[in-house]
């Protein structure tokens, strides 16, 4: 079971319960990862509700090395998770939450909604869609 006081979180992944937890040697591995000085321009970074695949990746995988586990981003990168891509959405949203402490809302509740729709209404396997991975317009 998580101790949310430790910011840790339990997610799904490739039908496994995975313990994710940022800690702070994770928080320092994701500032030099995506260039920055400090935590809370890396919290600022994922407030602005814009969130590449990449960036959740990284994010994941920074969060189960933080709780222990060893693997590779790439390997993160072929997971599954319940409810696709919103699932792994789901999963950064909760994370970033309990790591910085303010709601799971720090990937906006619309971000993920956007997702969720562009997911549910992506073109046939083989084609891309023309709508991005997430943000607003």
């Amino acid at each position: 079971m998580p101790n949310p006081h430790r910011g840790e979180i339990e997610a799904c992944l490739d039908g496994k319960s995975f313990r994710l937890c940022l800690t702070l040697g994770s928080l320092a591995e994701l500032e030099h990862t995506f260039g920055h000085d400090d935590m809370l321009s890396l919290a600022e970074r994922f407030q602005s509700g814009r969130l590449s695949a990449l960036d959740a990746q990284r994010l994941i995988g920074a969060g189960l090395r933080g709780a222990g586990h060893e693997i590779l981003d790439e390997a993160v990168g072929r997971m599954q998770a319940e409810g696709g891509v919103a699932g792994f959405v789901d999963i950064v949203a909760r994370l970033l939450g309990a790591t910085f402490g303010g709601p799971a809302a720090i990937v906006s509740a619309a971000a993920v909604t956007a997702l969720t729709q562009a997911a549910s209404s992506a073109p046939a396997e083989g084609r891309a869609s023309a709508t991005p991975f997430l943000g607003p317009r």
